[in-house]
């Protein structure tokens, strides 16, 4: 008996989901496919019946949510696949529906009102360029996901058409890059060793570094960005400017242990919350590693690897006080009339850290955009604190991804956002300059 109410509460979507469950086919047969909106109701999916009596599914946007709306043909992909259920569940009006079943017609599925954002996920699609990456942009304070973008992408009108050559695409154009995605941090992860050593040291605030452009330790020499010599740095300024050499001075002074506690509590190696498909992140720099690795490490390079999905989900809890919301990606189910049939609600996750501890990397981060690596983003109209990442990804330095993870209105935070993107051309195109095309857009129209 427990286990059938176990099943029925817990498992019996994901096994109604499942596409070897011919109940799916069932379904179909009876109710006409719901559509998919953002949250101002612009439609993202729906089902047309054409002349003939034979469905289409239609997807007005194209190629901009084609990853986290998905597809629903050669099998299903992201909320396509995750609220098959909902979609093929109609809760029209009963007398509505009797009188269709008596004329064998179709009764229409429910709604799925998404949390996102089409004018935000628009901006982030257009920012990207043709550059592939990924754009993540949350509520911190909710956890609701307004924008998920992952390029290249696809046109999920097509698929069927386009089956084998999306599949022995080299780009990976089916590949949802935002959560499954596995990038090297670069400098980003800096806030992640910033944390560890406060928690080490509760003295951080004497913490001072004398930068002359480069560190050695043991035969391993880190340069700083350019080889720039920053000279005398506290912590706050080794953040501000992504001062390579201080960070790997830091990374040495910390307990390997302790830091990878510290990794595990801002869930690397760890499950993620939230619906989404998704790999897990990963820390891997063991309690006996070597100096090389260590500094490495601490300057987000080595073999730590990250999805730009987790990434936003780190900087919403800064911004959140410490405590991270649980990301979510459907706001409410609709019965096609629009009456609501289940309203979603936010839920706190866990916190990862303690609100003086987020109060803290939060006037670390302001600092990133008020005189150092991010200056690019001060002078706007709203405010921002942020953390840019340049992960070098080739041997002879010159491959990049670029990085920025940050968010905006400081003083009552209301965006979250991480991008990354891939081989970048830093001179043409960055992570700080994708976040602040999507910020202005936001905020200035």
């Amino acid at each position: 008996m427990g286990y059938l109410v176990y099943f029925n509460v817990v498992k019996s979507k994901e096994v109604v989901n499942s596409t070897y469950n011919i109940r799916q086919d069932l379904l179909a047969d009876r109710v006409l496919r719901g559509s998919i909106t953002d949250k101002n109701g612009e439609v993202l999916a729906q089902t047309v019946t054409n002349d003939d009596g034979s469905e289409t599914r239609e997807y007005p946007e194209g190629e901009v949510f084609a990853h986290v709306v998905g597809y629903a043909a050669k099998g299903k992909s992201g909320l396509e696949s995750s609220q098959n259920f909902n979609l093929l569940t109609s809760n029209a009006f009963f007398l509505e529906k009797l009188a269709n079943e008596f004329k064998d017609q179709k009764n229409t599925g429910d709604t799925v009102v998404t949390t996102l954002d089409a004018n935000l996920q628009n901006a982030a699609y257009n920012a990207l360029g043709d550059n592939k990456g990924a754009v993540v942009v949350m509520e911190p304070s909710t956890g609701k996901i307004l924008a998920m973008v992952s390029k290249p992408s696809f046109d999920p009108n097509n698929v069927s058409e386009n089956w084998d050559a999306l599949n022995n695409d080299e780009n990976s154009s089916l590949l949802n890059r935002a959560t499954l995605g596995q990038y090297t941090p670069g400098s980003t992860f800096k806030l992640v060793t910033t944390l560890a050593f406060m928690r080490q040291n509760p003295d951080y605030n004497n913490y001072s570094f004398e930068c002359n452009g480069e560190f050695s330790q043991n035969g391993a020499t880190i340069h700083c960005y350019n080889s720039t010599a920053h000279g005398e740095e506290n912590l706050t300024d080794s953040v501000a400017n992504s001062c390579n050499s201080s960070f790997s001075n830091i990374g040495l002074q910390l307990d390997k242990a302790e830091w990878r506690k510290t990794a595990k509590q801002m869930l690397f190696n760890s499950k993620l919350p939230g619906d989404v498909k998704y790999n897990e992140s990963s820390f891997r720099l063991k309690t006996d590693a070597g100096d090389a690795d260590t500094m490495m490490t601490a300057i987000g390079q080595g073999e730590t690897q990250v999805s730009p999905y987790h990434m936003a989900m780190i900087v919403s809890a800064i911004a959140n006080g410490g405590k991270l919301m649980k990301p979510y990606l459907v706001d409410k189910i609709t019965n096609y009339a629009g009456t609501t049939v289940k309203k979603y609600m936010p839920e706190s996750y866990k916190e990862l850290m303690t609100s003086s501890e987020s109060a803290q990397l939060t006037e670390y981060m302001k600092a990133v955009v008020d005189y150092g690596t991010g200056a690019a983003l001060s002078g706007a109209s709203y405010t921002m604190a942020g953390k840019t990442g340049t992960a070098e990804v080739s041997e002879d330095g010159n491959t990049v991804h670029s990085w920025f993870v940050g968010f905006s209105n400081v003083d009552n935070p209301e965006l979250a956002i991480s991008v990354c993107v891939e081989d970048a051309d830093t001179a043409t195109i960055t992570g700080v300059s994708v976040a602040k095309q999507v910020f202005d857009s936001y905020y200035n129209n």
